[in-house]
């Protein structure tokens, strides 16, 4: 039972160690070409890691719980292993296929209209308040003639990521 614990220990201790040094493993191998992928799909470290945590642990139980002998027990955890390495397999390649949406960028503000909340000198920087995916973002504002604190205005381009082009509102 010793040796079965032991597994389910190493497993855990390997998969705390596959989540802090994250992709080590296959760093070691960039550069051999035969590797390349290896460590992407079954033989990951949290694969491998959830395989013999199971194996141990599954092993223990079943030596602990059942009057079985020690090949009985590989084999019930063997195939808890090979049903935890499947699961954790799965569920990685779902997290790796998870995408988010696009980062919003200056760009996307062009043609929209926002408020000044600090006062645009001509030719100089002031602070805009303008509506980007529903949520208020402050960015800095140039604009070739002076723009009162509180008018609208339009951008009309993004000139860094961090700062727009305005023109005042005429009405």
């Amino acid at each position: 039972m010793t040796l079965f614990l032991g597994l389910g220990i190493a497993g855990i201790a390997l998969l705390l160690f596959a989540l802090v040094f994250d992709g080590l493993l296959e760093s070691l191998f960039d550069g051999f070409s035969a590797m390349e992928g290896l460590f992407d799909g079954w033989l990951s470290l949290p694969v491998i890691a959830g395989f013999t945590a199971m194996l141990g642990f599954g092993g223990a139980i079943t030596l602990g719980t059942t009057g079985l002998g020690a090949a009985a027990a590989t084999g019930v955890g063997v195939v808890a292993g090979a049903g935890a390495a499947w699961l954790t397999w799965k569920f990685s390649r779902a997290l790796m296929r998870d995408q988010t949406d696009a980062t919003p960028r200056g760009t996307d503000l062009i043609g929209s209209s926002g408020s000044v909340v600090t006062a645009i000198p001509a030719g100089g920087y002031g602070e805009v308040l303008v509506h980007l995916g529903g949520q208020p973002v402050k960015y800095a504002a140039k604009s070739e003639t002076p723009v009162a604190r509180g008018a609208e205005v339009w951008v009309e381009s993004a000139l860094s990521t961090t700062s727009l082009a305005v023109r005042p509102v005429e009405r």
